[in-house]
């Protein structure tokens, strides 16, 4: 007898809400670990064309750690699509002004491009300092 392949139904699925404390993690492990957390990788009813992931606060997102000297060669650039439009900024100038973009960007690389990795990337929310206006949701702490 054929074993049959589980597909949850759209209104099966369950979504938490998980917060992670970025304080002294490493850029790129954390950014894989959220990213997974988005897609539902973490769960066994994932399915990579559904969206079976969870909710994702993540705090103290300037104390985000970087090794090596990414700190000052690191850059983020942004293009206004006019000739010479291109602004560079590095990481330590990018963390002093809006640090919630350095993990952005990081997760941002590692989900799927397309519809469905667009809605999974929407339910990330990034926070300076440790607090978050999400208490409502019964947020978990995510161990990493």
């Amino acid at each position: 007898m054929p074993m049959k392949t589980y597909l949850p139904k759209v209104d099966e699925i369950e979504r938490k809400w998980l917060v992670v404390d970025a304080e002294e993690q490493i850029l790129g492990r954390l950014a894989v670990k959220i990213a997974n957390v988005l897609r539902g990788r973490h769960k066994p009813t994932y399915t990579p064309h559904l969206d079976c992931g969870d909710f994702v606060v993540v705090v103290n997102a300037e104390k985000v750690f970087v090794s090596g000297n990414k700190e000052t060669q690191k850059e983020y650039q942004d293009y206004s699509g006019y000739m010479g439009g291109r602004k560079v900024q590095t990481l330590d100038e990018v963390r002093a002004r809006k640090p919630e973009r350095i993990i952005r960007d990081a997760v941002w690389g590692m989900m799927p491009k397309g519809r469905l990795g667009r809605s999974q990337f929407r339910k990330l929310r990034i926070y300076t300092g440790p607090e978050h206006p999400h208490e409502a949701q019964q947020v978990e702490a995510f161990a990493l």
